[in-house]
């Protein structure tokens, strides 16, 4: 009689044990008892900068996870703003199903909102992150604009191929390499502070490229307080390799004594610029007699003969002055091994009043000069863009006047095309570190987060 109850009992053990087999292989599990985690969400960046009205604005990565899910089954989107005016949760689009998502934002009007941004994962489990957003207000040409953000006082560039750019920035040392085809951060830094023995700012603002030798200068004047700062008073040479994306610099020779090279030279002549009295103690740059370099590129069919554009002094000092351009016949060798400059017959150009912000040409000697004011103010005073062959005593020809209704003031031109091509285009950059680009008062220079700091690249039609 005691025999049946062992051999039931036998059975239960058994069909128990494969429950628990069935179990661990995850078969035969109803799907409502799996276990989910919380999801996880990272951004790429927690601060970021668009424009009204732009279009292919900088991007945010979204990473999510969850564990126990498969990621293609999570969801993100933004489910708050602080501020929907300048942009909704209906604003934000996020593209990609995986581990890795692209996240937008298309701001309506100029100012600042906190978008929360959250992942639904399984089981109802949610997380967020909060990106904290800037709009600048919609500009002109919009369609043909770019933003280069992480800086905002974009000073030179040069091309780096394959459609990218190095741009230089006046208030700091450090140049950075740009996507010319999107708005968004630098793809690659390089700080020349430590190369060149500076601690203080170079004040890049001009820049012109041989082959693979990339030259830069400094203002050489005083600043803003007019005082001498000898850092300022620095040229020097960075080796380009590669190119597009892939581009790397090395910081080469230099030379801090080109100003007063300059000044000795235009003492020996009379004083006929005024270089001595502009860059007295006290005195500050930009001002109608002051003396301030904007402009550097190689004269026609050179490599060692460059010219340097002023943005001070005009010639006269007066209302309706000529742009002053001064050659150094051996650039070459003063920037590259820190020989004394030579230099040459002084060329002056009628721009309409306008002075020297940036002057560019291409392998066949064709000339862009960016025009601007003197004055240390924004873009208010006009600005205009001119051609020429870079031959003394022939008259530069304006090619279109430039709008000066958005924030920021005309720099640099990266590149100049055939001139000879109808609807040949060139991009331009703005300098915007005195802007107050969201609307609450504060220059973009001094704005708390890099992210929020940008620079406007625009191509204009140099030939319609």
């Amino acid at each position: 009689m005691p025999h049946p109850p062992v051999l039931c009992h036998r059975r239960t053990v058994a069909a128990a044990g494969g429950a628990l087999a069935l179990a661990a292989l995850g078969l035969g599990v109803p799907a409502h008892a799996a276990s989910y985690g919380t999801p996880t969400i990272a951004l790429s960046a927690g601060y970021l900068s668009g424009a009204a009205g732009a279009t292919a604005d900088p991007v945010v990565t979204v990473t999510v996870a969850q564990s126990g899910a498969d990621v293609t089954a999570l969801g993100v989107a933004a489910s708050a703003s602080s501020k929907p005016s300048v942009a909704a949760t209906g604003d934000v689009t996020v593209t990609g199903t995986g581990a890795t998502r692209q996240l937008r934002v298309a701001a309506h009007a100029r100012g600042y909102t906190d978008l929360t941004v959250k992942v639904t994962g399984l089981g109802g489990k949610t997380a967020t992150k909060t990106l904290h957003f800037a709009a600048s207000a919609a500009v002109q040409n919009a369609a043909d604009t770019r933003y280069l953000t992480g800086s905002s006082d974009a000073s030179a560039a040069v091309d780096a191929g394959g459609g990218y750019v190095i741009v230089a920035d006046d208030e700091s040392n450090t140049l950075r390499l740009y996507d010319r085809s999107v708005s968004g951060a630098p793809v690659r830094t390089w700080d020349v502070a430590s190369k060149l023995g500076v601690s203080k700012e170079i004040d890049i603002e001009g820049a012109t490229r041989v082959g693979n030798t990339v030259y830069w200068t400094g203002s050489l004047g005083n600043n803003k307080d007019g005082e001498y700062k000898s850092d300022r008073n620095t040229v020097f040479t960075t080796t380009v390799s590669g190119s597009g994306a892939s581009t790397q610099l090395t910081v080469g020779g230099s030379y801090k004594k080109l100003r007063d090279d300059l000044v000795a030279w235009d003492k020996a002549n009379g004083n006929r610029y005024g270089f001595a009295a502009g860059t007295k103690d006290g005195e500050v740059p930009k001002q109608i007699d002051g003396f301030n370099i904007e402009g550097l590129e190689f004269a026609p069919g050179s490599t060692s003969t460059a010219y340097l554009g002023f943005r001070a002094p005009l010639v006269p000092p007066k209302e309706g002055g000529k742009a002053l351009i001064v050659p150094v016949t051996n650039f070459d060798k003063v920037a590259g091994s820190g020989s004394k400059a030579v230099i040459g017959t002084p060329v002056e150009l009628d721009l309409g009043g306008l002075s020297i912000r940036d002057i560019r040409k291409n392998a066949a000697d064709q000339y862009l000069i960016v025009a601007g004011s003197w004055a240390a103010d924004d873009n208010s005073d006009p600005y205009a863009l001119y051609s020429w062959d870079g031959v003394a005593g022939h008259a530069p020809v304006k090619r279109l006047d430039l709008p000066t209704t958005d924030p920021g003031g005309w720099e640099a031109v990266v590149e100049v095309p055939d001139l000879n091509t109808p609807g040949a285009r060139a991009q331009l950059i703005t300098d915007a570190g005195s802007a107050d680009l969201y609307g609450d008062g504060t220059e973009a220079k001094d704005l708390d987060h890099d992210e929020w700091k940008k620079s406007r690249a625009t191509w204009f039609t140099v030939n319609g």
